[in-house]
């Protein structure tokens, strides 16, 4: 069991890296116009990380708890879900969505 519980942390941190991942990739390809295309390519995972950082991240120096961390949880993991939906990767959309909710319910089940 505890294995599994590992993997599941490495699922989540591989999740994080994701986020920034799929994040960038829609920001590049969203709209028309190179100046807008670096500033969302590069700026929407630079806030995502920011805010992860300063209230998710398990070292976070303003930790939430509770339902605003659960909040936080959808926000921060299901915006690339939207993204890639939006970025006509709806497959992709789903595989991903489909872990981070597989994730994140064992998440809370083993209290990780």
């Amino acid at each position: 069991m505890e294995a599994l519980k590992a993997i599941n942390l490495g699922i989540r941190f591989l999740l994080e890296i994701l986020v920034l991942v799929i994040l960038g990739y829609w920001g590049f390809h969203v709209s028309q116009g190179t100046i807008i295309k670096i500033l969302l390519g590069i700026g929407t995972p630079l806030l995502a990380a920011v805010i992860w950082g300063m209230f998710g991240a398990p070292k976070a120096p303003f930790v939430l708890s509770g339902f605003s961390f659960l909040v936080l949880e959808i926000v921060i993991f299901g915006l690339p879900a939207v993204a890639l939906f939006f970025a006509e990767k709806q497959t992709l959309a789903f595989i991903y969505g489909l872990l981070v909710v597989v994730n994140l319910v064992l998440m809370k089940i083993w209290h990780q």
